[in-house]
Parts: C-alpha cells; structure tokens; sequence
C-alpha cells in the first residue's frame, strides 16, 4: 500500500499554527502591538465626544428673530402752578465773587456781592476782626454766599499782612451763626499754592517801565535791583537793549494771586556784559545768591545805599554849603526826593540812631572788623531803629531828608576805618566766601535747570546798546 505522505501548503494557516506562532513572537513585540491597540480605541473615542460636542453647541439667535415688545405708560406732569409752588418753596442760595476796587466803601463791595443785610454790615463795621474787610488793598478777591432775599450766610477774603519785616498771607471768614442774626469772624492762616514765575524785558526807557511791560511786580523788581546791585549801578549803568530774564515766586488761593515771594534766579545783560545769579539754601533755611559758577553774589558793601540816585557830592575838598568854609567832604552825598529808602549797605549792628549836630537825624552801623558806616540828614528812622539791633545788608534802616546842616533833600553817607573817613567808591573789602566743595554738586542741579529755562527766554538777537539818558 502506498505510503500516504502529508502535502503543506506553506501560505496557509490554521488556529494551531497561529498559536504556535504567537507563542513564538518575543515578549516586547506584543506589548507594542497592544498599546498600538489601546491608542487606536482612545483617538475614536476623543473623536466622538468632540463631534457630539460640536454637534450640540447653539448658535446665537438672529436680532431680527427676536420678540419685539411694546409698552406704553402714561406719566402724570405738574401743573406750571405745581412748578411755580416748588420753585417758591425752594431755599435758594448764592454764591458771588468781587475783587476790591479803587475807592470801595463797605456798602458798595456788599451791593456788588449781593448782600443787603443790616445786620451783616453792622458786625462788620463793629467788630474788630471783620474790619480788615474794609481795611485791603484793591484787587483782593471777596466771595459771599446769600440767600434769595440777600442775608449773608458767610464771606471770606484772603490778604496778605506785615508783621515784622516779613509778610504772612491770612484768610479771613465771617459766618452767620445758625438761626440767628448773629456773625462771627476768624483769621486764619490762608492755604496757599506755590507757583514759579518765569518773565523777560528789554529796557527801552527805563527798568521799572520794562517790568512793568513784562507784568513783573514791583515788589519782584526791586528785589532784581538788589540782586545785582552790588554790580550794576541802575543809576548810570542801565543801557536801551540791556535785557533780563527774571524766575521767581508767587503765592495764589482760589485762582486769585495772593503774594509775591522771592526771586529764585536772574540774569542781567547789561551793555554787553552779562550777569547772573541764582538763590541757593546751604541748609537750616539759610540761603544766598550766587552766581552760577559758585562765588557769593553779596559783597561786602553795597556800591549806593539808595536806589536810583545820583552822587551830589563826592569826596573831596569842598566849599560848605552854609558856613562857606573850604573843608574836607568826609562822604558821598546821593541826592534823592524826600521820603526815599535808604538801606543798610552791609550787615551790621546799629551803634547810633538819634540827633547828631550837623549830620541831623543820624543812623552809624558796626560791621566787621573796624569798618562802619554813617547815614546822615535822615527825615525820619525806619521802625525798630535803636542802638544793638542787628540789620541785615539791604534793610530799610532810615528815609532821604533835608535834617540837620543840608540845603535839600540827600544821603550823606560815610565809610569809615577805624572810625576815619574813606572814600566809599574806591575802598577795597574783602569779599565773602564762596561755596564749600561739599554744595557744589547739589548747587550745580540747581543752575543747571536755570540756565535751560532762561536759554528758552533769552533774546534770540541783542538789541543795540544805547546809553539812556
């Protein structure tokens, strides 16, 4: 019998085989093939969910699809007699604001305010706190609050006053006490806001027409003239076309200019040479001018103790006006109308103030070392003048006269060493120091942003330089 022999066909498979193949495969080839299988079934299912999700977010609906609803109400309006009755009823104040003018009596200021009140204008007058009303200058604000028959509930002003040497800015309120005709009025300290003022000029005829042009305060120029008075004598220097630019301060409450208060910086052209000078604080409120390279702009002595003026008589040999003698001048005569300031030309202590012979009304000041100083035929002393009192270099210490041995109205003013007479105009004082190394850097901050605010206001072409006469 014919052996039977088994044909394999090697394409095809059978379960065992299958087994016995996947028995054979190795350990990391069918983990991999598992997790292929375990992503595969995660992305399907990921898929669905974000299809369903897809599949189930609303649109927004079309504006114009949406129910559209209308609603009437009637509204009931007042009668113009219910209007006319509320407006009646209605307590109605006002509040006006006036400045002082030229010649304003009580009455009149209160008229413009709108304040018919005979009980208000009697404490006024009367009480003695409410009487610096009357007593401002013109140009001061008032502001009162009335009502509709015009009793005042209250006004305030702010103004400012002079209590020794300095000035001090004070507000003043007079208040209607509740349900009553009867006021009360307190002076306070005014709050104040700071402001820095920056203005230019060009001397056409004369300093103060030139501030005056450019709305400088005469308070402002006169402390430009001392700021550079130790280098320019404004009696005979001054030039048409010299220029200045000028930064200073100024005090305001409720948009009203209350005050003036120092000059910060100045510069000065004056017939092609230019000065400049600048304040600075060395600390503890103690403060100078400098010039903006440092050195002190105060000199020893001031070069004329009166402001535009001229000399009448120098220091020399002279025939006196009233004994007619030839004799020795021992000063320098400034000739000035009646009543004009005359300042302290250094700091000092006051040794004489009274009646010396020919000299009249006499004031002699000590300064340093052996120097003094004699001001002489004086009309009358500025207050607070008596021996031991100490003046600062620019204190009013007395005012032009004609007192004593003069035929009109001057300054005999003397410079005296060792108590001798010397020329004024040609001694030689030992200035004051300049800066410490240690303000320097702090000093040059400050000159630094002058010198930009003052490049934006200077000339961009000089002027001709003109003698004025």
């Amino acid at each position: 019998m014919p052996s039977q022999k088994n044909s394999i066909n090697p394409d095809a498979t059978t379960p065992e085989a299958d087994a016995a193949t996947t028995s054979m495969l190795p350990a990391q080839n069918l983990h991999s093939h598992r997790k292929s299988r375990i992503i595969t079934f995660s992305a399907i299912i990921m898929a669905i969910c974000a299809f369903g999700a897809a599949a189930v977010a609303p649109l927004a609906p079309d504006a114009a699809d949406l129910p559209v609803r209308q609603i009437t109400e009637q509204l009931t309006l007042p009668t113009l007699a219910e209007q006319m009755q509320a407006i009646e009823e209605r307590d109605d104040h006002y509040i006006h604001e006036e400045s002082i003018a030229r010649g304003d009596t009580l009455g009149s200021l209160l008229q413009r305010l709108g304040v018919d009140d005979d009980a208000a204008d009697k404490f006024i007058r009367s009480d003695k706190t409410a009487r610096l009303l009357i007593q401002q200058k013109p140009g001061y604000a008032v502001r009162a609050k009335t009502n509709e028959d015009g009793e005042l509930e209250w006004l305030e002003t702010c103004f400012a006053v002079s209590r020794d040497k300095a000035s001090e800015v004070r507000k003043m309120v007079i208040e209607r006490l509740p349900g009553s005709d009867t006021f009360k009025a307190v002076e306070t300290t005014a709050p104040l806001e700071r402001h820095i003022e920056m203005r230019t000029g060009t001397i056409a005829s004369s300093l103060f027409a030139a501030t005056d042009a450019a709305q400088i305060p005469d308070s402002v120029a006169s402390q430009l003239v001392d700021m550079f008075s130790t280098n320019i004598d404004f009696r005979s220097d001054l030039r048409r076309g010299d220029h200045f630019q000028i930064e200073y301060e100024t005090f305001w409450q409720n948009g009203q200019l209350i005050s003036t208060g120092r000059v910060l910086a100045g510069e000065f052209n004056n017939a092609g040479h230019t000065y400049q000078a600048v304040w600075f604080d060395e600390g503890a409120g103690e403060g100078s001018y400098y010039g903006f390279d440092g050195k002190s702009m105060k000199k020893a002595f001031l070069k004329s103790p009166i402001a535009f003026t001229r000399i009448s008589s120098g220091f020399s040999m002279r025939v006196h006006p009233i004994s007619g003698q030839w004799k020795q001048h021992t000063g320098v005569d400034f000739a000035a109308p009646m009543g004009t300031p005359i300042r302290a030309s250094a700091d000092g202590v006051v040794d004489v103030a009274g009646v010396s012979g020919g000299y009249g009304n006499l004031v002699v000041l000590k300064h340093w070392n052996s120097y003094s100083t004699a001001y002489g035929h004086m009309s009358r002393f500025a207050a607070g003048m008596h021996k031991g009192v100490k003046v600062k270099q620019g204190d009013v210490i007395g005012y032009v006269g004609a007192t004593g041995w003069a035929t009109g109205p001057h300054l005999h003013y003397e410079f005296r060493v060792n108590n001798k007479a010397q020329d004024p105009l040609k001694i030689k004082v030992e200035q004051p120091q300049s800066l410490t190394a240690s303000d320097m850097p702090r000093f040059h901050n400050v000159v630094a942003d002058v010198q930009h605010c003052f490049a934006l206001l200077r000339p961009t072409s000089p002027a001709s330089q003109v003698a004025l006469k």
